[in-house]
This record gives C-alpha cells, structure tokens and sequence, in this order.
C-alpha cells in the first residue's frame, strides 16, 4: 500500500469512527445463519441487530430498525471477530535487519501499518505477546488509525543471555552504570536480573499499561545465548514477576519450551505457557492440575517456515517443530486449556498468513473446534487480566446481546470448510468491529 493510500484510508475510517450520527445508528443484518462462538449448532436464517458497537438483539424473527441500516447477508456465516492470542505488533511486520539498523519510529509506523492489515484479515482482537505496542493501541482505540483492539504486554523480558537478550555479544561484562541499550530504552524489550531488577522492571512494564506480563522462562529459537535446554530465571525471580502480575490483579505468561522451564514456571504461579512445543505429558497434566493455559502455535517446518540467517536458530527451529505436533495433541488428549496464536516475526508477507495459520489447526481438531478456540476460548483466556483487561463494556469472542458487535460475514460455511479463513480478502464479505463496518463488500 503506497503512503496516499494509507493516509487516505486512515482519514476515511477515523472520520467515520468520530462520527456521531453513524456510531449511533443501529444497523440491521438480516439473512445470516450465526455461529455465536460457543454451540455448534448455527443460528438459521437469523436477523441481527447493532446498536452503537452492541449487539442488541439476535433473533429469527423478522425484525427493523428506525433510521437505522439494513445489510442483507445473502445467508452467509456470520462468525464472531477472529483472536490471535500470541501476536506481535511491533515485530510482525519489520525486518530483522530493521532491528539491527532501525529506530523505534520505524518499528511504530511498521507496526501501525500493519495493523490495519491485520483487522483485514477479520483478527479484531489481538493479545500483544511483546513489544511496544502501546501508542498503537492509543491510535486505535480513539478511532484515529484501523487497527485490532490490543491487549498488550509491552516489552518481554529476559534474564542477561536470555530470549530477548539481542545485545552485542561484546557487551558483557557490563557496567552498573552504562546505559541501557537502546531497544530497552525505548521498551521493545527488556533485560532483568534478580529480585529486585525484576521487580522494578516489571512494575514499569504495568506502568506503561500493560494488561498482563510476559516473560521468558527458558531458551529460544531466534535468540542466540540461549540453548533451549536452558531454564531462565531462578524461582525467586520467577515469584516476583508473578508477585508483582498479582498485585495488579493480573497474570504472567512465559516463553518456554522444555519440561523444566515450564515446571518451574507453574510452581512459581505463570498462568499461560507459550509454545510448549517440547512439553511431556508429565508437564501437561501438571498444567491441567493447575488451571494454566497452553497457548500454541501451528509453526511447523513446512512451506512457511520461520527463515533464520544464524544455521544455530535454524537448528533450534527444525528441534522445535518437530515437537509442534505431539505436544498440541496431548493437551487435546489430557484437557488443558489450550489457547490460538500465530507468532508473526520480522516478515510481513509471512503476517498475511495469520489466517491460514489458524486453518492449519485443523490438523488436531474440527473447524467448530478451531473456530471456537480462536473466539470464545480466546476470550476467555484474555479474562485473566481481570480488571487490567482493557474492553470491559461486553464480552468478545462471542455473538449475543450485550457482547461487543466484532463479527464477520464469511461467503460460505467454515464449520464445514476453515479452509475459508485462510483467504480472507475473498471470503470475508464484511467485517465489523466495535460496531463499525471496516470491509463491506456485499454490494459489489
């Protein structure tokens, strides 16, 4: 998208989002057949009724609207907003060489564009897993920029020589007085050792307004210091973030692949492990015994492999994928919680797939399954930030009276073919968020 299109179509959504007379008009959408995000069983034939960025009535009954909207879905699907629980905002759509020879103002404007992307492809909630996120979500939320609602971490952190430790390599030893370095400066992502670091570091985090913490708990695929056998962090450290989480009334989620990591990290009170690709079935059902998330990802060494310039990350990345499978279908097996993301890095094109991504998960479970893991489930895992949790006025994820209005109209049945999220520009006919249409094309 060239600058005058983007700038053009940014002034467009942002004057209808300030607009008082249309964010008050109730729109009709009659001739839907409805998935609320929770049964299987589709709501026939169904005519539904937005009021602001409500819905306020679902029903098969014949029904209208005084001065209101009329959308005839033609008896398409209508599909709650799709939630992607393990993206990046900042780093999805940036280069990694951007990151090495970059600035943070690139990184925002990377990030913001993507976004409107993003919400395209009918993700209208996201929860952002790392990075800095939160001018971003400002934008959106006042209507200024298009963009999925954002739950942010802000930036990860990591012990010295963990996975988000990208520093020089000749940067230790350090010096308690040198500076920061600059992408710890400007909060993309941080380093914290010990109690009291932690400590700090994490109340900064919440300061900037994140919704809940995420941390690493041991080694990555991207990042260089770090073996993935290593567990990060000792458990003193490991209790102060989650000390710190708690005492916002909200949660910490971690990074982390291997038994150990994951182990320690559930003893300490983490509430959502990402990844998890190299979990046992020992650490599963520990998770399930202890009412903590598995949020996973369908990254698998296939067409749209992760491409790394280090054969190190290469090799971590082959070690990974080949667990993606086995530990996806023992949680299924056991019964854990098991969260949907896609963990976009440093590629936009890459980004675009975020849908075929979530059809990919049709490799372990339905397409009611899939599509109710990436709406009401989702949803419910977003729940954990309590009162930190940032869009409280309705549920999400769902589609009933009181919910937020976050829907798509989807020209075919995914129930019976998910296959139709992996193409979004062609099968999603319109899309919906906070009661505003973003994408209608029903009338071409």
């Amino acid at each position: 998208m060239n600058s005058p299109t983007l700038i053009s179509s940014f002034a467009l959504l942002a004057a209808l989002a300030s607009s008082p007379a249309l964010a008050q008009a109730p729109i009709l959408i009659t001739n839907v057949n409805v998935f609320d995000g929770v049964n299987e069983a589709l709501i026939e034939n169904a005519n539904v009724v937005v009021t602001d960025n409500l819905i306020s009535e679902i029903s098969t009954e014949d029904l209208a609207v005084a001065g209101g909207t009329v959308i005839d879905g033609g008896g398409r699907t209508m599909i709650p907003g799709l939630i992607d629980v393990h993206w990046h905002t900042s780093y999805c759509c940036a280069s990694q060489s951007t990151v090495v020879t970059g600035d943070i103002l690139e990184i925002a404007i990377r990030g913001a564009m993507g976004s409107e992307r993003t919400l395209m492809r009918g993700f209208t909630t996201v929860r952002d897993v790392g990075g800095n996120p939160f001018a971003t979500k400002k934008m959106i939320d006042a209507g200024e920029i298009p963009g999925p609602r954002i739950l942010p971490s802000g930036p990860p952190m990591s012990q010295t020589g963990g996975h988000f430790d990208y520093g020089a390599y000749q940067d230790v030893p350090s010096n308690p007085g040198d500076s920061l370095w600059y992408w710890n400066r400007v909060g993309l992502m941080l380093i914290a050792d010990g109690v009291n670091d932690v400590t700090l570091r994490a109340r900064e985090v919440m300061r900037m307004g994140a919704s809940q913490l995420k941390i690493s708990g041991g080694g990555g695929v991207s990042s260089v210091y770090d073996p993935l056998d290593v567990s990060q962090y000792t458990m003193a450290e490991l209790k102060a973030f989650v000390e710190v989480a708690e005492s916002y009334n909200t949660y910490v989620a971690s990074h982390i692949f291997t038994d150990e990591a994951a182990q320690m990290a559930i003893e300490a009170g983490v509430k959502s492990i990402e990844h998890g690709n190299l979990l046992s079935r020992e650490t599963i059902q520990m998770m399930k015994d202890n009412d903590v998330w598995l949020s996973v990802q369908p990254i698998l060494n296939d067409e749209d492999a992760f491409s790394f310039n280090d054969p190190v990350s290469t090799q971590k990345f082959i070690e990974v994928t080949d667990g993606t499978s086995n530990s996806i279908q023992m949680a299924k097996e056991i019964g854990v919680k098991v969260a949907f993301g896609t963990d976009m890095l440093f590629d936009a094109d890459l980004a675009e797939k975020q849908g075929a991504f979530l059809a990919k998960m049709s490799r372990w479970y339905t397409p009611y399954e899939v599509l109710k893991m990436a709406t009401s489930t989702n949803a419910e895992l977003l729940e954990l930030a309590g009162p930190r949790h940032p869009y409280q006025q309705g549920p999400l994820g769902v589609l009933e009276p009181g919910a937020y209005a976050d829907l798509i109209l989807v020209d075919g049945n995914p129930l019976e073919n998910i296959d139709l999220v992996a193409d979004p520009d062609a099968n999603f006919d319109l899309i919906m968020k906070d009661g505003k249409v973003f994408k209608n094309t029903l009338g071409d």
